[in-house]
């Protein structure tokens, strides 16, 4: 059994090993943490590309309606007709 731990190419092929999974600058464990970050961006990339079609959908509707219009104006910024009183309910 130690004769085969002195044979010079598993000797070798064992510090390579040990090389490569602790000490080279592209370790085992740096090529984990890329993975897991890129699965994370391709997370955050699917779900802005939804918000991106919602909010073309929204422009879309703004264009082409007047009462899309007055809709996101009465929500969005709190605007309101001459007669008209404006209650803010704030819910949980």
């Amino acid at each position: 059994m130690v004769r085969l731990f002195l044979n010079k190419y598993i000797l070798s092929l064992v510090l390579f090993v040990i090389w490569m999974a602790f000490f080279d600058p592209k370790d085992w464990q740096l090529i984990a943490a890329r993975k897991q970050k890129l699965n994370e961006l391709e997370k955050s990339e699917e779900v802005l590309n939804r918000q991106i079609a919602d909010t073309r959908k929204e422009l879309k509707l703004l264009k082409t309606s007047a009462e899309s219009i007055e809709k996101y104006a009465r929500e969005k910024y709190m605007m309101k007709k001459d007669n008209e009183d404006l209650f803010i309910v704030n819910s949980p």
